[in-house]
């Protein structure tokens, strides 16, 4: 069990936020300040082996459900905590919510489903990330140059930008723990499963241009687990929803944590 870096603003019934893969906290911060000034306490948090968060060598979502218990313990939130994740950091939601449905009031899981994703469409973001030669790069131009052999989306290579920075002796260095999401990514993929569902009120939330929730996945794998749940569709919106279209996740999640 890791302690999370996490910040907080605001007061109110809480609302915890979890990044997806290759993101931090710094992700969310514009939509947790709206929630926060709606009246809720929110909190954000870098996952393990991202952002400000320690490393370390395995990236279960076992390992990362009981780090984001060591941080409801370390806060005492109690069971009127909302539960948010988006992709990755929606799976971990999903584990917790399954594992400790006692720590929780309602769950929202933002564009990821819990069947096997496959990973392999990360293949060109994690060979772009491990090309860039950090040793030698002099400023970051140089390493959006080396990024976009492999990534040509500007607004992605934007995205994973912003895991870089200078070390105290000026040289550049990736806040994830590169090697080990590299090692790790078919467990990033992995299925979530459990044999009890988890009955409270659920959200999921789907971009209507993206394949990461599926009809089927909306008919049969998501009531499985989650039967008291709705899936509500975000059009012209594609995996990063909260970023394309803030506005629709912002009414959304409000109007469903405060139901």
């Amino acid at each position: 069990m890791l302690q999370l870096h996490f910040r907080e603003m605001g007061q109110g019934a809480p609302l915890v936020i979890l990044h997806g893969l290759f993101g931090t906290l710094d992700n969310w911060q514009t939509l947790a300040r709206r929630w926060a000034e709606a009246g809720h306490r929110v909190i954000v948090v870098d996952l393990r082996n991202h952002g400000r968060s320690p490393h370390a060598p395995e990236h279960t979502y076992a390992l990362m459900s009981q780090d984001v218990l060591g941080l409801f313990n370390q806060l005492q939130l109690g069971p009127d905590t909302t539960l948010m994740g988006h992709s990755m950091g929606g799976k971990v939601a999903m584990r917790f919510a399954l594992d400790y449905p006692q720590q929780l009031g309602k769950l929202v899981v933002v564009d990821i489903a819990p069947r096997f994703s496959d990973m392999r469409h990360q293949d060109e973001i994690v060979a772009g990330l491990n090309a860039v030669p950090l040793a030698a790069l002099e400023n970051r131009q140089q390493a959006d140059e080396a990024l976009a052999q492999y990534i040509r989306q500007v607004d992605v290579r934007q995205f994973l930008l912003k895991n870089l920075y200078r070390r105290d002796d000026n040289s550049f260095a990736w806040r994830p723990n590169l090697a080990v999401l590299t090692a790790e990514m078919e467990d990033i993929g992995a299925e979530i499963s459990a044999e009890q569902p988890f009955l409270k009120p659920t959200l999921f939330i789907r971009g209507g241009k993206s394949d990461y929730v599926t009809t089927e996945d909306k008919l049969y794998g998501i009531p499985t687990l989650f039967p008291n749940s709705q899936v509500e569709t975000v059009v012209d919106a594609g995996h990063w929803v909260h970023a394309e279209k803030p506005e629709e996740v912002f009414g959304l999640v409000k109007a469903f944590i405060e139901q």
